[in-house]
């Protein structure tokens, strides 16, 4: 397998808890295929709900997979309880910290709301529990859609002051891609 073909692999769990046992199955088994075709195996922290993240659930998670001898060629430093140094960045791709990579995706989502392709969205967890709702009682299914009086000057003036999530903006059409 040529250097353009090598097997890349990762794990990427969000520090809101223990390692459980579907993550260790899942992390096991990216890890093994990276191995079994010389290939290397990432781990990167999806820290980025700041509200149920913590650094003491990615110390756990670091030190349960050193336990389980899963070793990641790249993601962060760690130092398990029995000295291996596992980890660190030898490429220079990092950071592993999602959370610490905000401003990259933050310039990105402005690109996506530039060029119209993104649009912020206002619905409170409330509302949207209530569309839902209503798509049940009707026996469909919830289908999220933008209101028709929507003004995309006002909407982004809003997102200055208000809570928003941002939703991509969807052609009519069927989406096809060459992969």
């Amino acid at each position: 397998m040529s250097a353009a073909q090598t097997v890349i692999t990762r794990f990427a769990p969000s520090p809101t808890g223990h390692l459980h046992v579907g993550g260790a199955r899942t992390a096991l088994f990216c890890w093994a295929l990276a191995r079994r075709h010389g290939g290397r195996f990432l781990l990167r922290i999806e820290d980025t709900d700041q509200v149920r993240s913590s650094s003491s659930a990615a110390a756990g998670l670091l030190e349960d997979l050193a336990w389980l001898g899963i070793e990641w060629d790249e993601g962060p430093l760690h130092v398990s309880q029995d000295g291996r140094r596992i980890g660190g960045d030898p490429r220079g791709v990092g950071p592993f910290f999602q959370a610490q990579r905000l401003e990259h995706y933050n310039a990105l989502v402005r690109q996506l709301l530039e060029r119209d392709q993104a649009y912020p969205a206002f619905e409170t967890p409330e509302e949207l529990a209530a569309q839902r709702a209503r798509a049940r009682g009707s026996r469909g299914s919830f289908r999220y859609r933008r209101s028709r009086d929507w003004d995309r000057p006002a909407a982004l003036a809003r997102m200055e002051h208000e809570a928003h999530v941002i939703r991509f903006r969807m052609p009519e059409g069927p989406v096809r891609i060459r992969d």
